[in-house]
């Protein structure tokens, strides 16, 4: 829903933490969860040094998350809960993933792109139900990963938190 963005954001900040640059992960350098080719692209620049990418700031990456995750999962018109699980799933994963994800709940074909078909297909579904199946699921696209070893234990912690917060929303609608 368009009141949970700010709360959204604020838990997915949490979630994702400050700079790091592991080489163990695929996504590279990255600070408050967005990784430096994802900030290449959404400033349309050609370089970006490592002190930039330290000084990102929540106001320099609240315009990719609402655009490039919220807005692709329609965050807006999700239910309250529905929102932050598919959004957070989205961060973490991708939003075609996340899309593609939900369209297998509901039963709709998935082409990871979240529409009006989708949305009326959300709509006959209950919100606990569908925040519990998105759960499942990601969780077990995570253990399928061969990184399960090395960032399972995390993404567990995370998927399970991000659950339990999603159930929260939906309770307060």
């Amino acid at each position: 829903m368009t009141i949970n963005f700010n709360q959204c954001f604020e838990w997915l900040l949490i979630n994702e933490g400050s700079y790091v640059n592991n080489p163990e992960d695929t996504g590279g350098e990255t600070n408050l969860g967005v990784t430096k080719k994802t900030y290449l692209n959404y400033c349309e620049k050609n370089n970006i040094t490592p002190k930039d990418m330290h000084d990102l700031t929540k106001q320099d990456v609240e315009p990719i998350y609402r655009t490039e995750y919220w807005d692709a999962i329609m965050g807006d018109s999700l239910p309250s809960g529905l929102d932050w699980s598919l959004f957070d799933f989205a961060v973490n994963s991708g939003p075609a993933r996340a899309s593609e994800y939900i369209q297998d709940s509901v039963s709709v074909k998935p082409d990871g792109d979240i529409g009006p078909v989708t949305l009326a297909a959300i709509a006959t579904h209950e919100t606990d139900t569908l925040i519990k199946d998105i759960y499942e699921r990601r969780q077990r696209f995570y253990e399928s990963l061969s990184t399960f070893k090395v960032f399972g234990k995390g993404w567990t912690k995370r998927n399970k938190h991000t659950e339990e917060q999603a159930f929260q929303l939906a309770a307060i609608e």
